[in-house]
């Protein structure tokens, strides 16, 4: 392969993906792996071999699809990128040594501190951010915080043993601290402001001392070193000296992958997590503890709902079914089952029958809970049937959502058009249904919609290597990539939106059943 391909890597929650792209954007090869998380010590983590023989394997799949397509083997790229979960704590001390276990996003043990930064910096503070861990581990008395002496997220993690570099692009970093998108940089106010609320307990060490160096999209981010090819490919076929772009969260390479960077514009991640992304003109009125301030990945204010659970639970059931047909001696296709469940939802009643549902495998911050009880009630007249459960699933999967984009309807935030991508849209127009009666909004899905992340952070390694002077992300995307390229947009039908409030005003009522749940199970 030539130097005119481009390759993204993502770390999602379940599945490490890579993918390489030509320079029009086009797919060329993928490969992944499989991973999941583990709760250790009432913590959510991964463990760093882990990180790095997913990312191994992922690679290793993407070059035997490389070579098996194009007969020759991968040996270089004009540019690569590396993007992951956002958030999370991945603390270093002055040696590269991790001080404690990864903390994902997924934990929510920082509320305390979340609440105690939100109050000092009149800005929401979610508990996933970086500074909430930290935080948070400062509360606790955790005697590793005076070692720090480098903190980051995942992708910066990878960034900067494949580099050498510790930086971080400005939408990621957006996720461990607020952004000031002028300067492009972490808040220096705020960042003052932190520093003088902790001084009294004599680090060593000042905030900016131990973040990343913040880059926007297009900047020069190191390149991929001999020691980071090896990392990347054992083998030795992977040559060193390749630039890699910025490293970004997933929510940055959501935005890029369905162009959805501009003012005005918004997406929608539906996966394991579920979060929206709106593009603003102006500032919120006010601060929403539903709704985190994130960027683009050039340093745009947006807001973001973010939801910890959305797909888990129909994952779940989807091997329970599974193991059912299996029972009956059937060999289970998991695209055919995951197929079905999700049409069969559209048979069901318009209210899901009644059934009230609660995917919550880990804690909610959104609607106050700490920890989750997946939980299925339902009254002696509720109907049971396959049909009714599945759209319960399917809108409980967003339920979370639409708390927070009430919020944002409230604000009056201007929205010209939402793209979705995701797992929750694989089965054509399916879930954009579902999330069009949630959202109250037309939902559009391009082709590429299954496969968001990855392929959005290839896009971004190729706008490094090849934007045109003074060309803007925006642009590039408009022009180069998206121009001319097939989606399908569904629109809000009135009986799945009455439908819809049906189930959220029984889901809002229950909240106090699943709050039980959690303490008594």
């Amino acid at each position: 392969m030539t130097k005119d391909c481009f390759l993204g890597i993502e770390f999602g929650s379940t599945r490490i993906k890579a993918v390489l792209i030509d320079a029009k954007g086009t797919p060329l090869a993928s490969g992944d792996h499989s991973w999941e998380n583990s709760y250790i010590d009432d913590n959510w983590t991964y463990s760093l071999d882990e990180v790095w023989d997913g990312l191994r394997d992922a690679y290793a799949n993407l070059a035997a699809d490389v070579k098996e397509k194009y007969g020759e083997p991968l040996t270089q790229v004009g540019g690569m990128g590396f993007s992951a979960m956002m958030h999370g704590y991945l603390a270093f001390d002055k040696d590269g040594k991790l001080l404690v276990p990864f903390r994902t996003w997924r934990n929510t043990t920082t509320g305390p501190a979340a609440a105690e930064l939100t109050k000092l910096l009149n800005f929401n503070m979610p508990q996933r951010w970086s500074v909430s861990h930290l935080h948070q581990a400062i509360l606790n008395g955790e005697p590793h915080v005076k070692d720090i002496a480098y903190l980051t997220t995942l992708a910066g993690y990878v960034h900067w043993q494949l580099t050498g570099e510790k930086v971080l692009g400005v939408g990621d970093a957006s996720g461990m601290f607020p952004i000031d998108g002028e300067a492009m940089d972490f808040d220096a106010e705020k960042v003052a402001c932190y520093d003088a609320h902790i001084a009294h307990y004599g680090f060593p060490w000042k905030l900016k001392d131990i973040l990343p160096k913040v880059l926007p999209a297009g900047a020069p981010a190191g390149c991929l070193t001999a020691e980071g090819a090896k990392l990347l490919d054992p083998t030795g076929t992977l040559q060193p000296g390749c630039p890699i772009c910025p490293p970004e969260g997933d929510a940055g390479t959501g935005m890029t992958a369905t162009n959805a960077v501009a003012v005005r514009t918004g997406n929608v991640s539906a996966g394991t997590s579920v979060f929206a992304m709106v593009v603003l003109e102006k500032p919120l009125s006010q601060v929403h503890e539903e709704i985190d301030i994130v960027t683009t990945p050039t340093g745009k204010p947006v807001a973001m709902v973010h939801c910890n659970n959305c797909t888990n639970e129909i994952n779940a059931w989807a091997y329970v079914f599974r193991g059912f047909l299996e029972a009956l001696g059937q060999k289970a296709d998991m695209n055919a089952v995951y197929t079905a469940m999700f049409r069969t939802a559209l048979e069901a009643e318009k209210d899901a029958g009644g059934l009230l549902l609660y995917n919550y495998l880990s804690g909610e911050p959104v609607t106050g809970l700490t920890e989750g009880r997946p939980l299925l009630v339902r009254s002696p007249e509720a109907n049971l049937s396959f049909a009714n459960f599945m759209r319960a699933q399917l809108y409980s999967a967003l339920a979370t959502l639409k708390v927070g984009m009430d919020i944002l309807a409230e604000e009056h935030v201007a929205l010209d058009r939402m793209m979705g991508h995701g797992g929750y849209f694989k089965t054509p127009e399916v879930g954009q249904k579902i999330m069009a009666a949630a959202m109250d909004a037309p939902v559009s899905v391009m082709e590429t919609a299954g496969e968001g992340g990855p392929w959005g952070m290839a896009l971004l390694a190729a706008y490094g290597a090849n934007r045109k002077d003074g060309q803007t992300l925006e642009d590039y995307l408009d022009q180069e990539i998206f121009a001319g390229q097939a989606s399908t947009t569904v629109l809000p039908d009135a009986a799945d939106q009455k439908g819809f409030r049906a189930f959220m005003d029984r889901y809002t009522k229950g909240l106090a059943i699943e709050r039980a749940a959690v303490e008594n199970l």
